[in-house]
């Protein structure tokens, strides 16, 4: 989108940067080709292995090509789209980047929520009840003290990818995209709130949000599809100072119905997580981990394992709810077995149709975490949910007795490739 009336000529908004898995493989330095599973193994490895690069301080950079400080500051100079019809407001931040520090210590945590536009120098945003940011700017409140925040408009992919995924407490995500890069992402001390500011951005801004401060926020369409939480007051942050580069590119990550821009990156990723958090909980023989984006972020898991003992399958369904990666906002979890493709929704509709029992194949969770975005909770309910297991693998008492499935045997296919040709018994025109 380029020059809403009354902006800049060159001020720009691009959106859908992580929208396909050849655009993600291309962010993350894997192959362009990767496919769905291919890149939640890769980027499974990647983590496991992973050496974080810190960022490197420097003296300036290109986001520093024009400064507004004090009265100069102008939002309104920078195109903010109003995404969905009954949004409550101009939105600014939708790929964003939200830097904020734990007053305790010298973590620096780098997160995504959106951000709205409310006059030239305010700016709202919306952060969900246990997310790290949050935690920051509810421990300078419970302090009374303002809460420094930083946020970039428009940078590298790869620091929205990382900041939009579950990172442990402690870790800042300039050291984990640093390592995934394989060289050190270079920042700027930002001079009013002394946050790490990211150098080659392209827009960013600095001020403090005010514990008794707040301004109605909202509504506005997120990634479940819906309007899920109704305009009320949100915390603010006072705009001091404003850096961006010539003709600044804003980028936009706008949610909508799933399957969405969120989806094609998130999912994946935190599929991958969740393998990952299995694995070093203790459960074994886990074959693939996969989130489906029709339903939207967490709220349809899918884990294939290979049964190795009476009660396997319902622990690795337990256990995937819960982890890291899969604990907020779930609704489904689903286990399989390993001859099952996790991405395939056919494979896994047919594995719950043919191989799970509703008397003995569920089982519920109660009082589990939600957030105030989750359209099934009603009002006063907000914050709590429940999970639904569903065990849709074969059952393990009688695992060597059950039906055996209709199909050709990959010898026969190989014998009638080489007799009919491949083209002809598969169609290949």
């Amino acid at each position: 989108m380029d020059g809403r009336k009354g902006y800049p000529t060159g001020y720009r908004v691009l959106a859908g940067l992580l929208n396909n898995f050849s655009r993600l493989g291309l962010t993350t330095g894997m192959s362009r080709d990767v496919s769905g599973m291919q890149f939640v193994q890769e980027w499974r490895n990647r983590m496991r292995t992973l050496m974080p690069i810190p960022p490197i301080l420097v003296n300036k950079g290109p986001v520093m090509e024009n400064v507004m400080e004090g009265d100069q500051v102008d939002l309104f100079k920078f195109p903010a789209p109003r995404y969905h019809e009954q949004d409550g407001g101009r939105y600014i931040g939708t790929a964003s980047v939200t830097i904020t520090k734990d007053p305790d210590s010298d973590w620096v945590n780098l997160g995504t929520y959106r951000v709205m536009v409310h006059d030239k120098n305010t700016l709202g945003f919306y952060i969900s009840p246990g997310k790290q940011g949050r935690i920051h700017r509810e421990k300078y409140f419970a302090a009374g003290q303002p809460c420094p925040v930083a946020i970039s408009f428009g940078q590298d992919p790869l620091l929205f990818l990382i900041a939009g995924l579950a990172m442990p407490a402690g870790v800042c995500e300039y050291d984990i995209a640093g390592g995934v890069k394989g060289e050190p992402f270079e920042v700027v001390r930002g001079e009013v709130t002394g946050l790490p500011l990211p150098a080659h951005a392209e827009i960013v801004i600095e001020g403090e949000s005010l514990p008794a401060e707040s301004l109605v926020e909202g509504p506005f369409g997120e990634f479940t599809g819906y309007y899920g939480s109704a305009e009320r007051p949100e915390p603010i942050i006072k705009v001091k100072r404003v850096l961006y580069r010539n003709n600044p590119i804003i980028t936009g990550c706008p949610p909508y119905r799933p399957p969405n821009d969120t989806d094609f990156f998130q999912d994946p990723c935190m599929s991958a997580t969740i393998w990952e958090n299995m694995e070093k909980a203790g459960i074994p023989d886990v074959r693939g981990v996969w989130m489906h984006k029709p339903a939207g972020c967490w709220a349809f898991v899918v884990v294939s394992i290979k049964q190795r003992y009476p009660g396997h399958a319902r622990q690795a369904g337990l256990m995937a709810s819960q982890v890291s990666g899969g604990a907020y906002m779930g609704r489904y979890v689903v286990v399989v077995d390993d001859d099952i493709d996790p991405s395939n929704i056919d494979d896994v509709l047919w594995a719950i149709g043919t191989r799970s029992d509703p008397e003995r194949s569920v089982e519920l969770l109660h009082r589990c975490w939600s957030g105030p975005l989750d359209a099934a909770i009603p009002r006063g309910q907000k914050g709590f949910n429940s999970r639904l297991i569903i065990d849709a693998c074969k059952p393990y008492e009688w695992l060597a007795e059950f039906p055996r499935e209709v199909g050709t045997s990959p010898e026969l296919r190989e014998r009638l490739f080489q007799r009919f040709g491949k083209e002809t018994i598969l169609g290949i025109p």
